[in-house]
């Protein structure tokens, strides 16, 4: 099996003390919850990136949008290794809908103390401090 090496931009959508959360479906990590994100287009910006993926997985509007974090991801059995750049951004409008069908199952908005599982690599990776920059 080939390997494979690429850039993803993933959206913390939040409302309230809420994280929008999507289960995934037909791609890697399927069956897992994560937010809503993808590969970053040739000269697309992260900004540009994350406004994108959550409208076409959504279908909401999305203000405030600022750099978080990056995660190294390696998909071990898939060979695929993402370096994932997180991007958070605030709900503006819309109505939270499976957008995308064919790559999520499910959606929803969660407490962050009450969060699905199992959640994506390289969500759990943000959510375990495996990041850049590194935090206390």
């Amino acid at each position: 099996m080939e390997r494979y090496i690429g850039v993803g931009v993933a959206i913390i959508v939040t409302r309230g003390n809420q994280v929008l959360l999507l289960k995934r479906l037909n791609v890697h990590g399927a069956g897992s919850w994560s937010t809503p994100g993808g590969h970053l287009d040739f000269g697309e910006t992260p900004e540009e990136c994350a406004i994108r993926e959550a409208r076409e997985e959504t279908g909401l509007d999305i203000a405030n949008i600022a750099f978080k974090a990056i995660t190294n991801d390696v998909f071990e059995t898939e060979n695929k290794h993402y370096i994932s750049i997180w991007m958070e951004g605030e709900y503006q409008s819309g109505e939270a809908v499976l957008a995308a069908p064919y790559e999520s199952s499910e959606i929803g908005w969660f407490d962050w103390d009450k969060l699905p599982q199992p959640l994506f690599l390289p969500f759990q990776n943000l959510l375990n401090g495996n990041r850049y920059p590194k935090t206390e």
